[in-house]
């Protein structure tokens, strides 16, 4: 049964038992920013197992993607030394919540591996959590397993209910016991049941996991049974179809044999038993997938473990001999593998294999000269006898050639060598230490300070009365600033929104009693502690003033403008162009908005332009903006877009504007009537898959729309035409200028002809061959050779050689009739010119181009050919 098939007749084997078909979720978890990457098929159901949400249906099935290769659950180094580990694997599971339970659930199992699939019910072996007295029943009793086949696991891992049959979701919460079902691979493998001493071995492999979620344990350790039960089943596909299509490695399956088979292809491997081409295989599932989620290569986070992977299968291809791009060819056998059940593969086949023929080339630019250091460093170690490589040598290959600590690892296992890893920590330590040092912080993240938090009332007030609370120059702490002089002011009330978010600090003024301080800049000096920087323009400020905080209204009302409009543009954004675009940087500022998002290829200007409407329309729409604190969980349920990897406290301020909801701490417009005009005036790459936009609202967008005009206008009145017909004069002139340019090639070719007959009197003959050397003012490089072409015809046997000098360059052709050229080769002609003009040059025997950079020399140079060509015959 090939695996499609499998993934079907699962899928529909629960829908006929009343389950749902749930898509596979995306391979990030969208609502669950404390995960890196989807790892487990009950990931999606998470809030409706603990009872935040609840869906239209209490029966699901799916067969959800998961990635398996960072953070806490990360199988990457195992891919490629065992038969069933991969950074990307398919979980086929069912779900119950407070429906049905341990009867139903195991009989469904039962039914559908025996029945179903066929499997023989005397190859399967069965674990249940030791005090689960009603699943051992249900088993022996009911489906009729041996009781010996049924065994009972207890608390192997150390501590109460720290056993492998009895799942936790975290140290609180929902969790309960579990029975799993091993197929029994024969006797001919090593390996014992589960729970002998031998479990570890590959005769018996779990196929299945039942989760049964009946307690909810509380701080102090106590299980309380849940008023409903739920279920959460997992069967790996690749797995399972081991089984089914009766071979052992989950690589034998008839979707990795076409994958290597790919993989041999692309590398010209022959060996289809090598391990790199299974580490292929398995990278090209895991990158294609995480690609079309929305992921792109990068420095941190999910990117980082996407770059990774690209390099761990280019290393393995390296490896196989390719010395070129050559992963990102496999994808479209991906897509022919998996397109049917996951269409986006197809979809964004295209956009996929760019992100990963960018990366590859990349890392090929460097793989080389990394691999000769640490081949080299080996096999030093190999004489001497060392196991252990060296930590500061695997950092120099991180710093320099891009090679991740477990690619050098990786590298370094196929010897037997182990990497210091304490030593390659250190390394890292001491180099971002170095570059904090070497860093141009802002004063703010300098400044030591302990006392109350500033209140922050910008949301409702551009005026607030405050206090100081504290006051710094030059990094220190004073009780008092004098005029002139520049520092912080931390006040315990302010109006001034601190630096965050990508949207820039105030400015403005504080105005007390004795003096006023103007604030160029607001940052955080601490979560909650605002520093006001700027200088004291009259009198001054002392701690414990009372001064009137006042925000420049026309600065802080643009800033706004931009900020509502780069939550509209993101929207937008995701709607024109997909999905996967995140947002991975902005600076909102009064005169702009700068937003980095990911996406692989120029945006079109049939692009911007409905980007643009969008924008705009929601603007005419001049609906009310919402800004409302909740916790994190109802943000989460409300559908509030998150930046992934951002860390979130329990409560968050969602935003919402027109149709985007947003967490953000940011100002805002009242009404998006209020944001005017909307218009993107740059699009560009910043970094491999990440473009950025920076736009313009309100009166800047004005500005900049008289300003276009008015450029339109002063080139309108230079061609003599109205605005509205300038694209067509300007193709026009085109078209005067192209007739130009032939007519002018037309004289050159008709004064090159003159200029032969010219130059052909002025050859010297030297022992049998005519000898010319001569310059021809205001010639191009077809000039030349079209006239070296009329003088060979001219002079018969000859040697020439043409020159011109423009703007400080020399261009040389030197030309010997094929008859002579067993006697004089033009290249050494054209170098011996060249080099007394400051320049070098070559070409055929018959034809030579050179050029120079010394035009003074040039008379001289010419005037030794004659006797130059007379030493050579």
């Amino acid at each position: 049964m090939k695996s499609a098939q499998i993934r079907r007749t699962f899928l529909e084997f629960f829908r006929d038992k009343g389950h749902e078909i749930v898509a596979s979720s995306s391979l990030v978890p969208h609502d669950d920013p404390t995960l890196l990457f989807t790892n487990a098929g009950m990931n999606q159901f998470k809030d409706v197992f603990l009872g935040f949400d609840k869906r239209p249906y209490t029966r699901a099935t799916t067969s959800q993607k998961c990635v398996r290769a960072g953070g806490k659950h990360n199988d990457l180094e195992n891919v490629g030394y065992t038969a069933r580990h991969h950074t990307f694997f398919e979980m086929l599971g069912n779900f119950s919540f407070g429906d049905y339970f341990k009867h139903d659930a195991i009989h469904y199992a039962w039914e559908l591996l025996t029945e179903r699939f066929g499997l023989p019910a005397e190859k399967l072996t069965i674990t249940v959590y030791a005090e689960d007295d009603e699943a051992f029943d249900i088993w022996t009793k009911e489906i009729g397993v041996p009781a010996e086949r049924v065994i009972r696991i207890g608390d192997n891992k150390g501590a109460r209910y720290a056993s492998d049959n009895f799942w936790m979701m975290g140290d609180t919460g929902p969790c309960g016991p579990c029975t799993e079902i091993f197929y029994d691979h024969g006797p001919h493998i090593p390996g014992g049941p589960p729970g002998s001493p031998d479990e570890d071995g590959d005769r018996f492999i779990e196929i299945w996991n039942n989760v049964f979620m009946q307690f909810n344990r509380d701080e102090a350790g106590v299980m309380h049974p849940l008023p409903k039960p739920s279920v959460d089943t997992g069967m790996g596909l690749e797995r399972v179809a081991a089984v089914l299509q009766g071979v052992h490695a989950n690589y034998e399956i008839d979707l990795f044999v076409n994958l290597i088979a790919a993989a041999a292809r692309e590398t010209s491997d022959a060996d289809m038993d090598s391990p790199s081409l299974k580490v292929i295989a398995d990278h090209i599932r895991a990158c294609a997938f995480l690609v079309a989620d929305g992921i792109i290569p990068g420095n941190e986070g999910r990117g980082y473990v996407l770059r990774r992977i690209i390099r761990r299968a280019i290393r393995h291809g390296y490896k196989l001999g390719a010395r070129a791009a050559f992963f990102h060819k496999l994808v479209p056998d991906l897509a022919k593998e998996m397109g049917e059940a996951y269409p986006q593969l197809v979809d964004d086949q295209a956009r996929i294999m760019d992100v990963l023929r960018q990366e590859e080339s990349r890392f090929f630019e460097t793989i080389e000269h990394g691999m000769a250091i640490l081949e080299a460093e080996l096999a030093g170690m190999d004489e001497a006898g060392v196991i252990v490589f060296d930590g500061e040598t695997a950092f120099k290959l991180h710093d320099t050639y891009g090679f991740p600590l477990d690619l050098t690892a990786d590298v370094c296992r196929e010897r037997g060598v182990s990497v210091d890893a304490a030593a390659f920590d250190a390394a890292m330590a001491r180099q971002k230490a170095q570059a904090r040092a070497a860093g141009k912080f802002k004063m703010a993240m300098q400044l030591e300070y302990e006392g109350a938090e500033t209140v922050f009332h910008g949301y409702d007030a551009l005026e607030q009365e405050g206090t100081v609370l504290a006051l710094y120059r030059d990094g220190a702490q004073v009780e008092t600033l004098a005029e002139g002089e520049m520092g912080v002011v931390v006040l315990d009330n302010t109006p001034f929104y601190a630096e965050s978010g990508g949207q820039v600090g105030d400015q403005g003024l504080l105005v007390g009693g004795k003096g006023h301080f103007q604030v160029e800049d607001t940052q955080k000096i601490q979560a909650a502690v605002f520093g006001h920087h700027g200088v004291v323009s009259t009198g001054a400020i002392t701690v414990g003033d009372t001064v009137s905080a006042r925000v420049d209204p026309i600065a802080r009302s643009a800033t706004m403008r931009n900020h509502s409009a780069t939550h509209l543009m993101h929207k937008a954004l995701r709607e024109v162009l997909g999905s996967h675009v995140q947002q991975k940087g902005s600076l909102v500022d009064p005169d702009k908005t700068r937003f980095d998002f990911s996406h692989n290829q120029p945006v079109t200007a049939d692009e911007i332009r409905e980007i643009e409407q969008r924008v705009n329309e929601e603007i005419l729409e001049n609906v009310a903006t919402d800004a409302s604190v909740m916790a994190l969980e109802d943000a989460q349920k409300s559908g509030a877009m998150m930046l992934f990897g951002e860390k979130y406290g329990d409560e968050v301020r969602v935003l919402s504007i027109g149709t985007s909801k947003e967490l953000c701490g940011g100002t805002h417009v009242a009404r998006t009537g209020d944001i005017g005009l909307f218009k993107i005036v740059a699009e560009g790459g910043v970094a491999a898959g990440v473009r950025r936009i920076e736009a313009v609202t309100g009166a800047g967008a004005v500005a900049w729309v008289q300003t276009q005009q008015a450029l339109l206008d002063a080139a309108a009145g230079v061609a003599r035409t109205p605005a509205s017909e300038l694209p067509e004069r300007v193709g026009q002139m085109q078209e005067q200028v192209r007739a130009l340019e032939k007519e002018l090639a037309r004289l050159k070719s008709k004064l090159a002809a003159s200029a032969g007959d010219d130059l052909a009197s002025q050859a010297v003959e030297v022992k049998g061959l005519k000898v010319l050397a001569a310059a021809i003012d205001g010639a191009d490089v077809a000039g030349l050779r079209e006239t070296m072409d009329k003088l060979k015809d001219k002079l018969g046997t000859a040697a020439v050689v043409l020159a011109t000098a423009s703007e400080g360059k020399v261009t040389l052709i030197a030309g010997v009739t094929r008859d002579a050229t067993d006697r004089l080769k033009a290249g050494e002609l054209v170098n011996f010119v060249a080099q007394q003009v400051g320049g070098k040059g070559g070409g055929r025997p018959d034809m030579a181009q050179a050029g120079g950079t010394q035009p003074e020399n040039l008379p001289a140079a010419l005037a030794s050919v004659v006797e130059w060509i007379g030493g050579k015959l």
